[in-house]
This record gives structure tokens, C-alpha cells and sequence, in this order.
């Protein structure tokens, strides 16, 4: 055991760090370098198990962290337990330093930008693959926190890998706007350059009319007529996919064996 009262430690901090739920947010964290003050276990050795066969990168690092708890004492510090059963707290990234990361030109990567979001899980699915593909950072508009932890268990711990802020429209970082929007130009015929901006409402609404206002570029990805839309997430992997594909790919390395399904 690492911490002779985590449970202490873990309430004084709740309040200012950002709540890693489940082994794998931990792992990605800890990987990407977040400041992780303290980590807890139901079952230790079974975590330090599970970081030697899919993250041996960051054993060490999680041998050194990870306390031992009670189930009990875990379930009162996590709002759904995790089947790892492994939570941690980490220090949020400085806004100053996302933003910095975010107006740097030029950009290896693009930006995504959530238009004005609801769903909390569509936009933690969509850190994971902004996160995957290399992105630049993820930003959203409206109301919707990118960092809530139901955002921050969808995204796996990736927070950590990209800049992840809420913006307004009048915001966001510079570079060429491209609008998905069923009226746009075909993606299929479009290259998309590295420091692109690329902007996506909502399932329901579609863009904002202060969003389509800042657009260069309105782009439409192939649909079957009668089908209404795609899914946030799928609409944005196409999307990444196609940037990667005709440019960007000399970034995105393949995954590893099992990376996929291990991730």
C-alpha cells in the first residue's frame, strides 16, 4: 500500500481534479503525463496484473501509485464502479496551456470542434478518437462540459493526450473552418490541410447559425438517400479518417496488434 490514508487524500482533493474511472482512463493518463496524486484498487495486485499484460509502459508508475482499498471504500468514491475497479483523481491541464496548444500555427493536426453537443458519451467518443488520430485538441461550444466525468469515462482518460476546452464560436482556434453540413461539397473531393478546423453540430440541429457563419467551407459526407445522419463520433472518425488518409497519415501510424480492441 502506497498511501496510508487515500481516502483522506481523495476527499481533499475531489473537489479541484478531474475523476478517472476505470483502469484504462488511469493507464491513459499516466501515459500522457497527467499529474495523478493518488490511485486507488480493489484488488492491486490484479491492476499491476493487467498494467504487465496491456500496459507495460506504465507499470512502474502505477506500481508506485496504486493504494489497496476496500470495495466499499472504493464504491463511496466513484458514482458507478468500474469492472477494473480502479479510480484515480488527476490535475486538470491549465486552460492557459490548452489554449496555447490550440492557437499554435503552424499545427501538425487539425482541431475538432463540437458544435454546441448534448450527449456526454458522444463527445467523450469523440476525445478518444480526436485523440487517436493525433489531433491538435477537441473544443467545444455551448453549454456541455468537455471535461464532466461522464466525458472524461467516455474518452478513456484521453483528455490527457489532446487540448480539450470550451469555446464560442468567436474563439475558436485560427486556421481554415470546414463545416460538415448535408448541403456542403462532397469530402470525397476535398483534401484537408493539417491546421483545418473541423467544425460539427449536432445529430439534431446541425450547426449553429453563428458556427456556419465562421465556415470557409461547407463539406458533406456520403450518406444513402433517406438516411438522416450519422452518429457525432462516426461522423467525426469518417472525417479524421479521410484528413489522415489524403495527407495526415504520415502521422497516424497503424495500431499495434489488438490495439483496437485492447484501447
Amino acid at each position: 500500500m502506497t498511501d496510508p490514508d487515500p481516502l483522506g487524500r481523495w476527499r481533499r482533493l475531489a473537489d479541484g481534479c478531474v475523476l478517472l474511472d476505470g483502469f484504462h482512463a488511469v493507464k491513459h493518463a499516466v501515459r500522457f503525463g497527467a499529474d495523478v496524486p493518488v490511485a486507488v484498487a480493489v484488488d492491486r495486485r490484479a491492476a499491476l496484473a493487467l498494467a504487465d499484460d496491456l500496459a507495460p509502459d506504465v507499470g512502474a508508475a502505477l506500481e508506485s501509485l496504486l493504494t489497496e482499498v476496500p470495495e466499499a471504500v472504493y464504491a463511496s468514491l466513484v458514482p458507478r464502479p468500474h469492472p477494473t475497479a480502479v479510480a484515480a483523481l488527476a490535475v486538470r491541464p491549465s486552460r492557459e496551456a490548452n489554449l496555447r496548444a490550440l492557437a499554435r500555427t503552424p499545427r501538425p493536426a487539425p482541431v475538432v470542434v463540437l458544435d454546441d453537443p448534448r450527449n456526454l458519451g458522444n463527445a467523450g467518443a469523440v476525445i478518444r478518437l480526436a485523440a487517436g488520430f493525433g489531433a491538435t485538441g477537441v473544443v467545444t461550444t455551448g453549454t456541455l462540459d468537455p471535461w464532466h466525468p461522464t466525458v472524461v469515462r467516455g474518452g478513456a482518460g484521453l483528455h490527457f493526450a489532446t487540448a480539450v476546452e470550451r469555446l464560442t464560436a468567436d474563439e475558436l482556434p485560427p486556421g481554415p473552418v470546414f463545416a460538415l453540413d448535408p448541403e456542403g461539397e462532397d469530402i470525397r473531393g476535398v483534401r484537408l490541410p493539417d491546421d483545418a478546423v473541423l467544425a460539427f453540430g449536432s445529430e439534431r440541429s446541425g450547426l449553429s447559425g453563428a458556427l456556419r457563419a465562421r465556415a470557409d467551407h461547407l463539406l458533406a459526407l456520403p450518406m444513402r438517400p433517406q438516411v438522416s445522419s450519422y452518429n457525432l463520433a462516426t461522423s467525426v472518425a469518417m472525417t479524421l479518417y479521410h484528413w489522415s488518409a489524403t495527407g495526415g497519415a504520415a502521422r497516424v501510424g497503424p495500431a499495434p496488434a489488438g490495439g483496437a480492441a485492447r484501447a
